[in-house]
């Protein structure tokens, strides 16, 4: 459909000016195209316009959605809430798993993973410190480094964060700057099974920010369908 392509041009424009803003090129910021609330009758264009990363927030939505789409040369993102018993049918189907909150889920990958090529993930902070969210508070993250030598079969990329449910667009601005913060603190100090080269962070509403403090990686879903009656 016109529209998608339409709307998913005007983010890559806003995402290029962006990363202009931040010094570094359009090429090095990853777009992940978020599904969740879209048909696949909306999907296939935006995969057809050249959007070929997807992300899905349910393990069962993204197993349809693999199905539904296998005809198609899409990258599975899982950037949602992995409960443990769904890990062993999720694990072929991604290409990077954005939200290990837990050792428990980290743990439980590197057995299912088994002595196949590590799994790529990132490990999800809580940078706003709501209650309700799922990841590590961020004085975590340096003892967990210390720990992944113990999980071999996990290729650790680096951070992911959502910005709190009640931040603005400033205070949104200043929770990606602490998970930057924390990534530069410490990148030397990886294993080598982690880089922290990568930061997911940002969405439709605030993914411009996100990458002037330095975002690798956005999740955008609704900007993607805007103005489209599904």
């Amino acid at each position: 459909m016109d529209r998608i392509a339409e709307n998913l041009a005007s983010i890559r424009g806003r995402i290029a000016e962006a990363a202009r803003r931040s010094g570094r090129p359009a090429e090095q910021i990853a777009l992940v195209g978020v599904t969740k609330y879209a048909s696949a009758e909306l999907i296939r264009p935006l995969i057809a316009a050249g959007c070929l990363d997807l992300g899905e927030s349910r393990p069962q939505q993204l197993w349809q959605r693999a199905a539904a789409l296998a005809d198609l040369p899409v990258r599975w993102h899982m950037i949602g809430h992995l409960q443990r018993n769904k890990v062993r049918r999720t694990l072929p189907l991604t290409t990077l798993i954005h939200s290990v909150d837990s050792r428990r889920l980290l743990a439980e990958i590197n057995k299912e993973a088994g002595e196949a090529a590590p799994v790529p993930v990132l490990l999800e902070v809580n940078v706003s410190g709501e209650a309700a969210k799922h990841g590590f508070a961020p004085a975590e993250i340096e003892p967990l480094l210390a720990e992944l030598p113990d999980f071999a079969n996990v290729s650790v990329r680096g951070l992911m964060c959502m910005a709190g449910l009640e931040s603005g667009p400033e205070e949104a601005r200043r929770e990606f700057a602490a998970l930057g913060g924390l990534r530069n603190r410490l990148r030397n100090a990886c294993p080598p099974n982690a880089t922290l080269d990568e930061l997911s962070m940002g969405m439709s509403g605030d993914f411009e920010q996100a990458i002037e403090e330095g975002a690798t990686i956005v999740r955008i879903g609704s900007a993607l369908f805007e103005g489209i009656d599904d």
